[in-house]
């Protein structure tokens, strides 16, 4: 078996046993022999075979050198589990705009409203009489009903009572509506500057009412 020379570096990497140096029994298993020979010369050499001639022989036995083990990674914690997001709901209510109707008098006056129903009037209603004025000593004839103290002749028109009726209205398109709420409001503006004291409160509580209604179903326009 030839020698084998080793590095100085080696040495390095195998720590000393405190063996004999000059131990003749074979190393243990885990144990590596190296032979450190030195020459006439002074010359040092480090080999893992017995030294040849006339060399000075030390014989050092190491541990040999073993590999770390493998390092155990932890196993990883199980991942917390993702907080429930509480989703808010938010119910959103949207009112409706508000409608104006336009209504229009039996004279022809126009006028608007917050509501369909229009002005009350009461109007008359009519029949015909059919009885002559009384004259002799016969019975007389029964009266209409509802002719009341007024004179009455065959084929004369009487009045009978009366009925309620309103005025006709109908709506107007919101566009239409939002355009008469600035003509209101302008014309509130221009009356304010020659209204008396007393006047000026009226005006001012009915033009905020108009800007509360055009923030809300106008764009606060």
């Amino acid at each position: 078996m030839s020698a084998r020379l080793l590095p100085l570096g080696f040495l390095a990497l195998l720590p000393i046993l405190p063996v004999a140096a000059w131990a003749a029994d074979p190393p243990a298993a885990d144990n590596v022999r190296i032979y450190r020979c030195v020459g006439a010369n002074g010359a040092v050499s480090l080999q893992d075979a017995p030294c040849k001639g006339d060399h000075h022989q030390q014989v050092l036995d190491m541990v040999r050198p073993k590999d770390a083990p493998p390092s155990v990674i932890p196993a990883a914690a199980p991942a917390a589990a993702a907080p429930v997001i509480e989703r808010e709901v938010r119910v959103v209510t949207v009112q409706p705009p508000q409608p104006m109707y336009e209504c229009v008098s039996p004279e022809g006056d126009r006028y608007t409203s917050d509501n369909n129903e229009g002005n009350p009037r009461w109007v008359p209603t009519w029949a015909f009489g059919y009885a002559s004025p009384h004259h002799g000593h016969g019975p007389r004839p029964p009266r209409p009903p509802g002719s009341g103290g007024v004179p009455w002749h065959p084929g004369v028109a009487v009045p009978t009572g009366s009925v309620l009726v309103r005025d006709t209205c109908h709506a107007l398109p919101q566009q239409e509506v939002c355009a008469r709420l600035k003509d209101r409001r302008w014309e509130l503006i221009r009356r304010y500057n020659s209204a008396l004291q007393s006047e000026r409160k009226t005006l001012v509580r009915e033009q905020r009412g108009i800007e509360a209604r055009l923030n809300q179903d106008c764009g606060g326009t």
